[in-house]
């Protein structure tokens, strides 16, 4: 992806108003990734490039009425498209670049990170930023509700040695950004990459 923020900010753009139509049967896909990440009740999670906010939902569900769920993206026509759908109640959401949250050290205690990992212009600084913002002993999810092959036969192209998110490329990478892999699945019908701040 692009270093420049308004390359991003056009491309998303352009497609928030019709995002959520275009992948109507995700939800499941996010709830169950949400319900793997382990989150408690009262716990303070980040879902970061929230886009049209659906993983606020279980987010909310998963930490109850007592924690503190916020979503932060970098375009707003996909905040906007989140709180057209109502999904603002159930989340405080931020316009804001990941790269550089306006986020205390250690005030969170889970990020949850939907499609983003392919969209950081620089991963290893990119996830040490989100680790930057989570407690020692925090949680990482980095999710995609299908897996490397599926998504690489919808763009119409091949999955390539140096992927970003082979299981042999993003464990180092975590590792050298502040966290430590727990798990690893990548099957047809989701991506999901768990991980532990280190610290």
């Amino acid at each position: 992806m692009s270093d420049d923020p308004t390359h991003v900010r056009e491309f998303f753009g352009a497609r928030a108003a019709g995002w959520d139509t275009k992948f109507p049967h995700d939800g499941p896909a996010y709830a169950a990734a949400v319900r793997d990440l382990g989150l408690r009740e009262g716990d303070r999670v980040l879902d970061a490039g929230c886009g049209t906010g659906r993983a606020l939902i279980p987010l909310r569900k998963a930490v109850g009425a007592s924690g503190v769920v916020l979503g932060t993206d970098l375009t707003p026509a996909m905040l906007e498209a989140a709180r057209r759908a109502g999904r603002d109640r159930d989340g405080r959401l931020l316009l804001a670049d990941v790269t550089a949250l306006p986020l205390r050290t250690e005030s969170l205690d889970a990020v949850f990170a939907a499609g983003l990992i392919s969209h950081l212009p620089h991963p290893a600084d990119n996830l040490r930023e989100l680790a930057r913002v989570v407690r020692p002993g925090g949680l990482l999810a980095l999710f995609h509700p299908i897996g490397r092959a599926a998504l690489a036969a919808r763009q119409g192209r091949q999955i390539t040695p140096d992927d970003l998110r082979a299981e042999p490329r993003i464990g180092p990478l975590l590792a050298t950004s502040g966290w430590r892999m727990t798990s690893y699945v990548d099957e047809d019908g989701r991506f999901l990459v768990l991980a532990v701040r280190e610290g």
